[in-house]
């Protein structure tokens, strides 16, 4: 989503580019996992209707067996839902990584999971390559830069790859045709009265609603792994019409998890001018919102995704005060994911248990580089 002028516009036509671009995440906020697996999914929803299909690498830095991360829930349910598609690479301590206690062993599996890196990007075979922690490593010296930032250099044209974690040296910030950083905000209101599972994620930076898809798989790996069906709703403002791929990769979702997935999109096919709202949006707005209180006090629901509620909020198109006190009676195990940019903070913000602000600093669309379905929307 891209704001022009007073407007911010959610729906366009856009050419699509064939080179792949490098992607980092980076920063001390959440979502930058969670990010990189929605664009995975995004691209496995393109590719079941293509010729060539997609194949992705997911491959973990500082991740080794028999530790538990967010992400593994997600990406459990990415591999039941789509083996043939996905591989996923480990590497690390059994234990906790020290930043302070570096040993011999950290540079042996940084160096075995980098050695499979330069395989996978070398071999042609995959559509998408996730490195995920690879900044840290780089932060440490556990890998040399120069040699990361020239294989990534001369990866194939079509190949994109994305890099996440905490740490990126400059020379791959140079690289990079895209750096989008997370950045935590606290709220001590929702210490106090105890709310949980309320995340918010907004900024100009790419990533939010990526990230939103990357919780969906969350909740419905989670299940799995508990042998309890963890239902999600997926609701969308501002999405009117036709044409967004998040469609195929929900689509992608509910064809392995049909009783898994619910799915809702409101609003007009048209660009929604601050100032010149139409009636019609009034109405498609509050009708998103019926449905998405009703989902959250039934507590039938275990994630339910609010995509570009916050631009709505702040448009002027929903009161927010309804919005709070449905927040504030919504079950405890029920978690909210409110994603979207807003010119100002609408008051649920002192809710999240997790808010974090995508940052973009560097974005290759700024540069004439047309966007692609699968990665960029």
């Amino acid at each position: 989503m891209t704001r022009t002028g007073i407007g911010i516009r959610t729906a366009v036509e856009r050419s699509e580019r064939l080179t792949g671009q490098i992607h980092v995440y980076d920063g001390a906020g959440k979502g930058k996992s969670q990010a990189a697996l929605g664009v995975v999914l995004r691209s496995i929803g393109l590719g079941i209707n293509s010729a060539t299909g997609s194949r992705v690498l997911l491959l973990r830095f500082l991740k080794g067996p028999g530790r538990s991360y967010d992400e593994d829930a997600a990406i459990e349910a990415l591999q039941r839902g789509f083996p043939h598609l996905i591989d996923q690479v480990r590497t690390g301590r059994s234990s906790f990584f020290d930043r302070d206690e570096v040993i011999p062993f950290d540079q042996a599996e940084a160096k075995r999971g980098w050695d499979v890196a330069k395989g996978a990007i070398a071999s042609n075979l995959y559509s998408v390559v996730v490195l995920d922690e690879l900044n840290p490593l780089l932060d440490l010296g556990l890998l040399p830069v120069e040699e990361v930032v020239q294989t990534l250099k001369h990866k194939p044209e079509s190949l994109e790859i994305i890099v996440t974690g905490r740490g990126t040296p400059q020379l791959l910030l140079d690289l990079a045709d895209l750096h989008t950083e997370s950045v935590p905000h606290d709220h001590p209101v929702s210490r106090e009265q105890g709310i949980e599972g309320i995340e918010i994620y907004t900024g100009a930076g790419k990533g939010k609603s990526t990230n939103a898809l990357g919780k969906a798989l969350q909740a419905i790996g989670r299940g799995i792994s508990t042998d309890m069906s963890h239902r999600v709703l997926i609701m969308q403002w501002l999405k009117g019409g036709t044409g967004y791929t998040e469609d195929a990769a929900i689509a992608a979702l509910k064809q392995s998890y049909p009783n898994l997935v619910d799915h809702h999109r409101c609003g007009r096919n048209a660009i929604v001018w601050r100032g010149k709202q139409q009636i019609a949006d009034y109405v498609e707005a509050e009708r998103g919102w019926e449905i998405a209180r009703a989902a959250l006090a039934s507590g039938l629901y275990k994630t339910i995704i609010m995509d570009e509620l916050n631009p709505t909020v702040d448009l002027e198109l929903l009161p927010v005060e309804s919005i709070v006190e449905a927040l504030l009676r919504k079950p405890r195990d029920t978690e909210v994911i409110i994603t979207g940019r807003c010119l100002n903070q609408p008051a649920y913000f002192e809710l999240a248990t997790v808010h974090s602000e995508m940052i973009c600093h560097k974005h290759y669309c700024d540069q004439g580089v047309d966007l692609k379905r699968g990665v960029d929307f």
